[in-house]
């Protein structure tokens, strides 16, 4: 049952992911798209994950909590699947129904990276997981914004620490490098943006990339 995509049924919204290591600043370019997208007249849901419903917020809180430091990996992976799935049924599918464009702060190419990658869990049992949890519902753009744990640290070195962020410089390469991968697998898929540039020309790269997508999305909608 696993192996079998399920169908998953939506119109014609895009649906766009934010991928990277923690303080990449995804969450910046995903205000500054959507504030551009809206001037330019796209009707714009943004949501984070884990997130964006009240359950998948009380899972993401359990999930970056410092008090839960013995969490295991499995567990890890499993409470962030609880939480997407919750998202992609009450919000990423109604969203592309009734919105043109939804953009999300991470998706399921973080548990592939974090979990798989950064872990070690099988590729195989995230993928299936992440299956299940998805339905099989794929963004159809995907930026990796990248940087380095380094440039990571400097960012993160006055704020407060999640559990995640907490890790080891080994943990975040192998995200990073396993994030390499996956846009080097997927490279329809992926757009990989230098992270180490000022917010305004991260953007300005990310609107260029975007502007393709959409310039297509609506043509196809005026035949």
């Amino acid at each position: 049952m696993f192996n079998k995509k399920p169908e998953i049924h939506v119109a014609n919204g895009l649906f766009i992911s934010f991928e990277g290591i923690d303080a990449c600043g995804k969450s910046t370019q995903v205000e500054k798209l959507a504030e551009r997208l809206r001037a330019d007249t796209f009707n714009v849901l943004t949501l984070r994950d884990p997130g964006g419903t009240p359950i998948s917020e009380e899972i993401r809180k359990i999930l970056l909590s410092n008090q839960h430091a013995e969490m295991g990996a499995m567990t890890e992976l499993l409470l962030y699947e609880a939480a997407r799935a919750q998202i992609v049924y009450e919000r990423i599918i109604p969203g592309m129904r009734e919105r043109d464009v939804v953009l999300i702060d991470r998706f399921f190419d973080s548990t592939t990276a974090y979990q798989g990658y950064g872990r070690g869990i099988d590729l195989e049992n995230v993928k299936r997981a992440n299956l299940l949890a998805t339905g099989g519902l794929t963004p159809q753009l995907t930026f990796f914004i990248d940087i380095t744990w380094e440039e990571s640290r400097r960012r993160k070195s006055n704020g407060h620490m999640d559990r995640l962020e907490s890790e080891d410089q080994d943990f975040f390469n192998r995200i990073r490098n396993g994030y390499l991968q996956l846009a080097q697998t997927h490279a329809k898929r992926f757009r990989i943006i230098d992270g180490s540039q000022s917010p305004e020309a991260v953007h300005e790269a990310i609107y260029k990339e975007t502007k393709k997508i959409t310039s297509g999305w609506i043509l196809s909608r005026l035949k």
